[in-house]
C-alpha cells in the first residue's frame, strides 16, 4: 500500500510503499528509550520505494538490542522519530518508518510483536485500565 506522512512540525516527509501485514511492534529496551514509552511500531519500507523531503538527524546506536549497529533518523526541529535503516553496505537499504508519523496509521494494526522478553509486564493489561474519550 501507499503510504505517506510528516514529522509533527511537517519539516520532513516521507513517502514509499508498505506491507501492512509487516506492522510490527517493539518492546527492545532501545525502542522504549527511543520512543519514551512502552514500545515503538514500525513498518519496513524498502528503499527502492522510499522518498523523503527535508533532512533529518541522524545517529548510529552502536550496539542495538539484535546486536547490529542501527541508523537512527528524527526531524532536527520537533524530534519526531522517523526511521531506522542499517549502516550502508552497499545494497539497496530498507527503512523501518516509525508508524506514528504515517496518515495511513489507522490502517497499520501490528500483526507481529518482537522483544516480547523486554515488554513492561502492564501492557497486556491495558483494557482494564480506566479511559477517557480525550483529556480530563
Amino acid at each position: 500500500m501507499k503510504i505517506d506522512g510528516s514529522c509533527h512540525c511537517g519539516a520532513i516527509k516521507i513517502e514509499g510503499e508498505a506491507d501492512p501485514e509487516k506492522t510490527q511492534i517493539c518492546h527492545c529496551t532501545d525502542c522504549q528509550t527511543g520512543t519514551g514509552s512502552a514500545f515503538r511500531i514500525s513498518i519496513p519500507v524498502p528503499g527502492n520505494t522510499f522518498k523523503m523531503t527535508g533532512q533529518p538527524t541522524t545517529y548510529v546506536k552502536m550496539t542495538a538490542d539484535s546486536g547490529k549497529p542501527r541508523v537512527q533518523a528524527f526531524c532536527p526541529k520537533c524530534g519526531s522519530p522517523i526511521y531506522s535503516t542499517t549502516l550502508g553496505d552497499g545494497t539497496q537499504p530498507s527503512y523501518t518508518v516509525r508508524v506514528g508519523i504515517l496518515r495511513q496509521r489507522d490502517q497499520l494494526s501490528p500483526r507481529r510483536q518482537q522483544w516480547f522478553r523486554s515488554s513492561r509486564p502492564w501492557v497486556t493489561e491495558l483494557a482494564a485500565v480506566p479511559r477517557s474519550e480525550k483529556q480530563t
